[in-house]
């Protein structure tokens, strides 16, 4: 266990598409006990794009210096908050994330015209297996990301997921500044292969590859904790 006064920065944890940030509740429960953590909120009633959300965020973030952790869904908003060089902003971590639409070509054609109704279906069980937590990932993981996902209304749920396909942050990409973490899951099902190497592409990042879904914080949160605390060591 770390020693307080150990660290010089906060985390400030950016949630999935659910946006309740419960399911960084093992990932925040492994981290050492000198390192401070934030998890941002999103609101479950109601839908901002990713340039106004990134605005109505930055008011909340730390005075001090503090270390982003993004997953999926949230990796374009916290590009674009990095974007904006935030003060206090001195790293980024990046996980199973895109800079434009994680799905191409037909299941992006698919998924977009599908989205009005997703948000009014209870993921099915074997669902929430293969395409986010693994066919071998406990039960009450399953349980924890279906009750994650129901919190949000179908609408703002729908429209999050139109907003993702459309995405496209690489301009702001070019503004950041900070040193930037990207961990890809090796199994992972929403994200195609291609944004890893469009990653490399447009912006070399320090990249590293984890065997794991996509949801790889929730499904090896003790070491995914061990790598953002290196990562932010090596900032120090």
């Amino acid at each position: 266990m770390a020693g307080r006064g150990e660290f010089a920065v906060r985390l400030v944890l950016m949630p999935g598409m659910d946006g309740s940030g419960e399911l960084f509740r093992e990932f925040a429960a492994a981290l050492p006990g000198g390192l401070g953590v934030k998890t941002l909120r999103y609101p479950a009633d109601s839908w901002m794009s990713y340039r106004e959300m990134a605005k109505a965020l930055m008011s909340g973030l730390p005075k001090e210096p503090f270390v982003l952790v993004a997953e999926s869904y949230s990796v374009p908003l916290a590009v674009r908050i990095a974007g904006m060089r935030p003060e206090g902003l001195r790293g980024v971590v990046l996980c199973a994330g895109f800079y434009t639409s994680p799905l191409r070509g037909w299941r992006r054609w698919a998924a977009m015209r599908l989205a009005p109704v997703m948000g009014w279906v209870t993921l099915p069980e074997w669902v929430v297996r293969w395409l986010l937590v693994g066919g071998n990932a406990s039960a009450g993981l399953v349980e924890a990301v279906v009750s994650a996902v129901s919190w949000v209304e179908p609408k703002v749920l729908a429209a999050r997921l139109r907003e993702m396909l459309r995405c496209n942050v690489l301009a702001d990409l070019e503004l950041v500044k900070a040193p930037v973490l990207y961990v890809q899951p090796t199994q992972d099902r929403v994200v195609d292969p291609e944004c890893l190497e469009e990653i490399r592409r447009v912006k070399p990042a320090r990249t590293m590859a984890i065997d794991g879904p996509h949801l790889l914080i929730q499904r090896e949160p003790k070491l995914m904790a061990e790598v953002v605390v290196e990562f932010v060591r090596e900032l120090a």
